[in-house]
């Protein structure tokens, strides 16, 4: 490689700081742009549902890479601008009215919650992705503020759980019977929902939303059962779409995502994605699945980036199972592996009555994933245990 070679990478949170990282460390040695749509240094958003809420967790101890840091890598930084396109074939990045041809691309601008489908903005309605999501949602979950969360998944889960703390009035809406039961299976989603009622918490379950009433703000949230909540503010987290609009008629493959190789390869020469955004093939899934997880945009792009500069992927160390952590009324949910549908669980150490226990899925004669509350050591022994079941096999 040559000092004149361009490396771009879009979006500047923790898979594209980490593919950043990863090339440096990799001794690529030319031109590198990061480009984020935020006006921000790169922040870590695990907090932005918890701590950041609550005011225990500041501002600048979000923040995951100084201007020290990003000057020493020697980063062109474009923050607070939008990657408007991609022409794949000759790797040239549309940015506003200026075009950055490049010798090397890495896709990194993750996902954004959707919003609630018919559902007119209103005042008072938040969603949950940034820093300024958070701050005005923190600025208004005052004491006996009447909130309704429209999503028992983990983000949703997590607010619920600070804004009890800041002493709110909140109430769970979810259409599924059983909360986190595509993810977790009924028995241990049905563990997690009985956080809720065991924290003042009220949880309706099997129920959509048909409408948000007000004119000037939120007032209410009117229910598929035709029943109606008063609502003083309304919180929407019913999941997240990977950020690819901006890539139609790039000539990439989309599909729920930027599809690529087990590595992070597109089928497009030198353009690789990362994180939330990417779809990769196996090792741990038979069909191609985005892990959006923060250890995923942490530990994958550095293997994403040796194959992108044509190294010798095999050498390196096998991927981990995908792992997440929930923390809950005080309570840590954390999960290691994948679980097919249909996979049994079963507890091997504690009691989910007791608030600490593990169990094990199991998927054939092979366990499939693990959960654990409150028992970090146990789970962690049983997740360096998990093997995939498609592909590789881990060293």
């Amino acid at each position: 490689m040559t000092p004149r070679e361009t490396a771009v990478v879009v979006g500047a949170s923790l898979g594209g700081l980490s593919a950043v990282r990863a090339l440096r460390e990799q001794g690529y040695d030319g031109r590198l742009v990061l480009i984020g749509e935020e006006p921000h240094l790169p922040y870590d958003r695990p907090p932005l549902s918890k701590g950041f809420l609550l005011g225990t967790v500041s501002r600048e101890k979000l923040v995951l890479a100084d201007d020290a840091e990003l000057d020493t890598l020697a980063v062109e930084r474009r923050f607070g601008e939008v990657a408007t396109g991609l022409r794949a074939a000759d790797r040239a990045v549309l940015v506003g009215d200026e075009e950055i041809v490049a010798d090397h691309v890495v896709l990194a601008t993750g996902s954004r919650p959707r919003a609630l489908r018919g559902a007119a903005p209103l005042p008072g309605v938040h969603l949950l992705r940034t820093i300024e999501d958070a701050l005005a949602l923190r600025d208004v979950l005052v004491p006996g503020v009447r909130l309704v969360i429209v999503g028992a998944g983990f983000i949703g889960s997590e607010v619920a759980g600070a804004a009890r703390t800041l002493g709110a009035d909140v109430t769970v809406v979810e259409m599924l019977d059983v909360p986190l039961s595509l993810a977790l299976g009924e028995d241990m989603g049905a563990v997690c929902a009985a956080l809720h009622a065991a924290n003042g918490v009220t949880l309706r379950t099997g129920v959509g939303v048909t409408a948000l009433l007000g004119h000037d703000r939120v007032t209410g949230v009117e229910l598929s059962d035709g029943s109606v909540l008063d609502a003083d503010l309304v919180l929407v987290s019913v999941g997240a779409a990977p950020v690819t609009e901006w890539l139609e008629g790039s000539g990439l493959e989309l599909d729920n995502g930027v599809v690529t190789d087990a590595h992070g390869l597109t089928s497009v020469p030198h353009v690789a994605a990362v994180g939330d955004v990417a779809r990769p093939a196996g090792p741990w899934t038979a069909a191609p699945h985005r892990v959006e997880h923060w250890t995923n945009a942490l530990e994958n792009p550095a293997r994403t980036i040796t194959a992108l500069l044509g190294g010798d992927v095999d050498a390196l160390a096998h991927p981990r199972a995908p792992y997440f952590w929930s923390d809950q009324y005080g309570v840590m949910i954390q999960f290691a592996g994948h679980r097919e549908p249909g996979d049994p669980v079963r507890i091997v150490e504690g009691d989910p009555d007791s608030g600490s226990f593990v169990a094990v899925y199991d998927h054939g004669d092979q366990v499939s994933a693990v959960i654990a509350m409150n028992a970090g050591r146990s789970f962690n022994k049983l997740r360096r245990q998990l093997l995939p079941r498609h592909g590789e096999v881990p060293a």
